[in-house]
């Protein structure tokens, strides 16, 4: 990921209509999870410049990695415990948390193994612990942006199903999510495929107008309702999904 898109990324994630809409998004199914008597151990693989750090602490105690030395730069100022590391060698240890988050890490092109970076996720999770992920969708979405921030991959549902699986987790959930507004996105794509301007300078990530950030927010609280409510959205420009590490079998007690 360029480090102009850090930098953006810093000053815009705690107002811009993608991350607080996509937190309201996350938290549709966050919020089912039960109870713990201690607080929770969560990691974010991939906590960029840490803004979900700090949001993940309504759910226990966090802590974050990053591949990037300038986003881990920037987390380290919300507080909370940042290391630099790769999401295919995380450095903790076996059965360490509660709860791994990792939103949009996996599809870069610094992740060799997608899988086995979900079975890393996996490994440091404690048996019955989750995993809540969020990718880019479909191939046919690849635009600027996705040069930008160094994308190597983006997945249909039945891709990332086949990845969580293959990793060793069990599904429990599963959704497109940004579904409304991807006429929109379409649009943009069409528009940057059809262009015969080389790639633009300005990140997708810059704060539009008030009004247009108010639709974002609009759109993605209302999709967020739907999820809580048990809703599987058919179609977006992102996919999520909430798997489980197994339980210890009875053999391994």
């Amino acid at each position: 990921m360029e480090r102009h898109e850090y930098e953006v990324m810093a000053h815009v994630e705690h107002t811009l209509w993608w991350y607080v809409g996509m937190r309201q998004i996350a938290d549709a199914w966050l919020s089912t999870i039960p109870a713990t008597h201690l607080p929770r151990r969560i990691l974010d693989a991939g906590c960029g410049t840490g803004g979900n750090l700090t949001w993940l602490q309504r759910y226990g105690i966090p802590v974050g990695f990053d591949y990037s030395a300038t986003a881990c730069t920037y987390a380290a100022q919300s507080g909370i415990a940042v290391v630099q590391a790769s999401i295919e060698a995380i450095p903790f240890a076996d059965a360490s948390f509660d709860l791994v988050t990792s939103f949009e890490v996996i599809y870069h092109k610094g992740v060799r193994d997608d899988v086995g970076a979900l079975r890393e996720c996996l490994r440091v999770l404690k048996p019955g612990g989750q995993l809540l992920l969020r990718l880019p969708a479909f191939e046919w979405l690849r635009g600027h942006h996705d040069t930008r921030v160094h994308s190597e991959r983006r997945y249909t549902h039945t891709q990332m199903i086949e990845r969580v699986t293959a990793a060793g987790f069990i599904v429990q959930k599963s959704s497109y999510v940004n579904t409304l507004l991807l006429p929109m996105a379409l649009v943009q794509r069409i528009t940057e495929h059809f262009s015969t301007e080389h790639i633009s300078e300005q990140s997708d990530l810059q704060l539009p107008s008030p009004f247009i950030n108010r639709i974002g927010l609009t759109a993605l609280a209302v999709e967020a309702r739907l999820l809580q409510i048990g809703v599987q959205l058919p179609i977006g420009v992102s996919l999520l999904c909430m798997a489980q590490r197994p339980m210890t079998s009875q053999t391994e007690q």
